[in-house]
């Protein structure tokens, strides 16, 4: 049997404790009463700026900006990352989606923590051309997610192409790093321009994207290694990501930034799940790459029109199997659940049975993680599922469609 490190039980009791003490000392809302006041005020003051800015309102600009955080957004990144997967380069791919989801963690328990208002509308126009930003309008203003990623991705992508450059020198590094700043400066202008943001998340989100990404460059070889070579690698990323559900503010009122946060969690398990056990075959560093005799463009083309589909059908049986299964193993153990969206029958309702007993287990259950709640909702752990086993096909089940098929 393999041997648990002890860094790694050392670190799940870290977060457990860190659990138990911010809900016991009310730490979330004790930070949000200091810092809350504080934002308001600078998003009350910037509005000006704001309504300066969108003086220069046009067609043009609205679509240019609207496109450009669509590109940015978590939704093109998790349409893009199993292409980068099939393409090749495999370690650039994983840890752009680790790093994506370590983004997405911080930025979203920074923005549920404050609790800050975005830019009031009106007197700001808000332009939300897509689904998914008029999803972004229902969140909290600090800091910008979309800056916050930007500078992290683009900053981590610039390092990877500078560190495999064999004729690197300081032209293409200040070519680089202008390319970068200019994306950056795009972004964090056109979320004031389109009403979304104040220039205080912007600063924000500034700053946070560079500490993140100033961090995960100090530790992304030992994380890689870890994936690729550690011990007791998948069973140790489950229970980080079980626990990371749990270990994240309640915000003043709901948003989706929770369960935009289960998604890429669920993400995150499904790769490293999948890479872990198929390294070797599919993920090592002489994997054919895009662009070379080994993979060719139409093969490439070859391996979307039958990854895409696959990784679909693959999201839709995991979310049937979640439903199913879910609340029947919650009734069984007496845990008291209600859902909001999956399961209608579900839905303001709370499930398990009425016994002393259940009502008990419920309360052990409730005792562990401190949950201020009557119930769970049942549709963060479907959420997780669907997107750890859509995340899991991405590196396991297409490759190995692929290899079958001589792709």
């Amino acid at each position: 049997m393999e041997s648990i490190p002890m860094w790694q039980g050392v670190s799940i009791c870290v977060i457990v404790s860190w659990i138990v003490i911010s809900s016991t000392l009310n730490v979330t809302q004790k930070l949000r009463s200091f810092i809350q006041p504080w934002v308001s005020r600078h998003v009350l003051t910037g509005t000006p700026l704001i309504l300066q800015i969108q003086k220069f309102q046009h067609g043009f600009l609205d679509a240019l900006f609207s496109g450009l955080s669509c590109v940015v957004s978590v939704p093109f990144y998790t349409a893009f990352l199993p292409l980068l997967f099939w393409s090749g380069h495999v370690r650039l791919a994983r840890q752009m989606t680790l790093l994506m989801a370590f983004c997405d963690y911080l930025g979203n328990c920074i923005k549920d923590s404050v609790s800050a208002p975005r830019p009031s509308c009106p007197p700001v126009r808000r332009v939300t051309a897509t689904k998914d930003e008029k999803e972004n309008a229902m969140e909290y203003g600090l800091p910008s997610s979309h800056t916050l990623n930007t500078v992290c991705l683009s900053g981590y992508l610039l390092h990877y192409v500078l560190s495999y450059a064999h004729n690197r020198d300081a032209v293409m590094i200040l070519a680089g790093v202008g390319m970068v700043c200019l994306l950056v400066a795009l972004i964090g202008t056109g979320r004031i321009y389109l009403g979304m943001h104040s220039l205080v998340d912007i600063i924000g989100g500034l700053a946070i994207g560079l500490a993140i990404l100033a961090f995960w460059l100090t530790m992304h070889e030992y994380v890689d290694n870890f994936i690729v070579s550690g011990q007791n690698v998948t069973p140790f990323w489950a229970a980080l990501s079980l626990v990371l559900l749990f270990a994240y503010p309640t915000p003043e009122f709901p948003t989706p930034s929770y369960e935009f946060h289960t998604a890429f969690n669920g993400v995150a398990l499904g790769i490293v799940s999948g890479i872990q056990q198929t390294y070797h075959q599919f993920h090592h560093e002489d994997v054919s790459r895009i662009f070379t005799p080994q993979l060719s463009i139409p093969a490439f083309i070859g391996r979307m029109l039958i990854g895409i589909p696959t990784i679909l059908l693959v999201k839709f049986c995991s979310k049937a199997l979640a439903k199913w299964i879910l609340p029947v193993v919650s009734n069984t153990l007496g845990i008291p659940i209600r859902s909001t969206i999956y399961v209608p029958s579900l839905k303001g309702s709370v499930s398990g049975k009425k016994s002393d007993e259940s009502k008990q287990l419920g309360y052990i259950q409730k005792l562990l993680f401190f949950s201020h709640q009557d119930s769970f909702d049942v549709d963060t752990g479907i959420r997780f599922l669907q997107y750890a086993g859509l995340a899991w096909s991405v590196v396991d089940l297409v490759p190995s469609m692929f290899s079958q098929l001589s792709l």
